[in-house]
């Protein structure tokens, strides 16, 4: 029998930080002397207040919280904070249609960066912060944060952080899930910090420099400008984001132990050299294509090679060109991209680069299987044996993931939209992207796209963000049999 008060006790928790959070931006519109100031200040108490009432009228629920309920509270957790976040644009009148506006907060709180706005900058200061800030949020999960809060409260949390996280490795920084979630977030506030700085000392002002760090450590993708990172035409900026979105694509347990002074552990995680050897190879292929067809300089190929291979594959999505010009062979290549992802334990979204590895590994095990049927010919990672059951779970993400990405295609076509950006849209939504290919490239954006499809989108962004089976598990008539 599902406990729904602790349920609803934990959400309401979430819409009670969900609406502390929409304060943020206040300072900003006071500073630049915007209209947004009443629109956060009613949204948030509201919203605040909606989650308190809540937690209020659940308060004596039982406190333990089992695995099933961890899943629906994961689930339901991103879709409430959405349908609220979504208030402050509707009441401003910045995105006045409520489809338009959920679009853009459920592409903020999943990392998307999917975005239906055509004149970014005309937004006001204080939601345009909130809009960064949703991705802030999401990228390390708003779970995980209030693991660090819930036990105080007498909520354990260990389901949530298996439902939050549940990709082929779930390493785990402290045995303690609170401690985790303490030492995770505080890495996250760390590198958030420090590009803020370093972008200010590359002449970005301190304004673009938070939502710019917000968006980029939550490999999420939103900018404050229209053109995206192309607006600045500063190699240094450029760079400092790169290193940046690499650093958020990579397991955040390497940055902890790294911080400790034990940097051999790059050295010795399979997944870290396999994504270091993707990037590489796949922006020197770029670069060089740009070279030999001579569309930029030495230089430039390099840097808008790099940073646009690192943005797709860490699933940022920032753009400093516009690859869909460079040719059809381009095209081709960064839509692959969509499919690669961060590394698991990172912000970043897509298959994940341990899937990637593993299945490889698995395939030339195999061939080696047939070559010697008798030999026992384990797949290893990091040095140790991969359980069969692990296999078959990457191998069923990756079957469900493919499966769905058609699915969606075949959905998007029906809608209106041409192949290439029925399967653009669906790939980078699930993804969690941001630029696609066709009428979604890194040109144009999502408005176009019929209410349905939006919706659908929207479902796509966040089954990416939660790695597919959390939300599949609850669509499965065997989880609601007791």
């Amino acid at each position: 029998m599902l406990n729904y008060k602790v349920i609803f006790k934990i959400i309401g928790f979430l819409l009670i930080l969900d609406g502390l959070f929409m304060f943020a931006g206040i300072p900003f519109s006071l500073y630049y002397n915007d209209n947004d100031v009443f629109t956060l200040l009613a949204c948030g108490a509201g919203t605040s207040l909606i989650g308190l009432v809540t937690f209020y009228l659940t308060r004596n629920t039982d406190k333990e919280i089992r695995k099933r309920e961890g899943y629906i509270v994961v689930s339901l957790g991103w879709v409430a904070m959405s349908i609220f976040g979504a208030l402050p644009f509707v009441i401003h009148g910045s995105i006045p249609n409520y489809t338009d506006a959920f679009f853009e907060t459920m592409s903020g709180f999943t990392t998307t960066g999917a975005s239906i706005l055509n004149d970014i900058e005309s937004l006001p200061h204080g939601l345009l912060l909130w809009r960064s800030l949703t991705q802030w949020i999401g990228g390390m999960g708003i779970i995980v944060l209030s693991l660090a809060i819930l036990p105080i409260l007498g909520i354990g949390g260990m389901q949530m952080f298996a439902a939050e996280v549940p990709g082929p490795t779930k390493d785990k920084i402290h045995p303690r899930v609170r401690e985790t979630a303490k030492r995770l977030w505080g890495i996250y506030l760390l590198f958030t910090l420090l590009e803020v700085f370093l972008l200010m000392l590359g002449g970005m002002n301190f304004f673009d420099s938070i939502n710019h760090s917000f968006t980029t450590m939550a490999t999420g993708g939103f900018s404050t400008k229209q053109a995206s990172i192309a607006h600045y035409q500063s190699p240094y900026i450029h760079y400092i984001i790169i290193i940046f979105m690499f650093i958020a694509g990579t397991n955040f347990t390497l940055h902890y132990h790294i911080l400790h002074g034990k940097i051999s552990v790059l050295s010795k995680n399979a997944e870290f050299k396999f994504y270091l050897k993707i990037v590489i190879v796949a922006a020197l292929a770029v670069s060089t294509a740009l070279i030999v067809m001579n569309i930029y300089g030495v230089e430039k190929s390099f840097r808008d090679s790099l940073f646009q291979v690192v943005s797709i594959i860490t699933t940022t999505g920032f753009i400093t060109a516009d690859y869909e010009i460079w040719g059809s062979f381009f095209q081709v290549f960064f839509f692959l991209l969509l499919f690669v992802g961060g590394c698991a334990g990172s912000t970043g979204g897509g298959i994940k680069v341990v899937r990637h590895y593993l299945l490889v590994k698995n395939g030339f095990s195999e061939l080696r299987r047939l070559i010697h049927p008798r030999a026992v010919i384990p797949v290893r990672y990091n040095n140790q044996s991969v359980p069969n059951e692990i296999i078959s779970n990457v191998m069923a993400f990756f079957l469900f993931y493919i499966f769905i990405f058609v699915i969606g295609t075949m959905v998007m076509s029906l809608v209106g939209l041409d192949f290439l950006s029925a399967m653009g849209s669906v790939a980078t939504s699930i993804g969690n992207v941001g630029p696609a290919i066709g009428s979604v490239g890194p040109s144009f954006n999502f408005s176009h796209i019929p209410d349905f499809g939006k919706w659908f989108l929207s479902f796509l962004m966040l089954m990416g963000r939660l790695e597919l089976f959390t939300v599949l598990l609850i669509f499965s008539p065997a989880f609601w049999k007791s």
